[in-house]
């Protein structure tokens, strides 16, 4: 799931080198933390939250897939 969303992350802002995701353990569910440069948030979280909600919610489907409860922070 990290390269999966630290993939997605890279392709959608100006820095690239700069997306870093960390994984936590939360409460029965993994939190993967996407932190950008602060320019590039605006590019993460799209209007209205729109591509922060696509991103969470392919995420999730994939977690779903295999069996895990994912969540999704971004992190400033």
């Amino acid at each position: 799931m990290k390269e999966l969303l630290t993939y997605i992350a890279q392709n959608l802002v100006e820095h690239p080198d700069q997306v870093s995701v960390s994984q936590y353990q939360g409460d029965g569910e993994t939190v993967l933390e996407l932190r950008v440069a602060p320019e590039d948030m605006g590019k993460v979280i799209g209007r209205q939250g729109r591509i922060a909600k696509d991103i969470r919610t392919v995420i999730r489907s994939v977690a779903q897939r295999t069996g895990q409860r994912v969540s999704v922070d971004i992190v400033d």
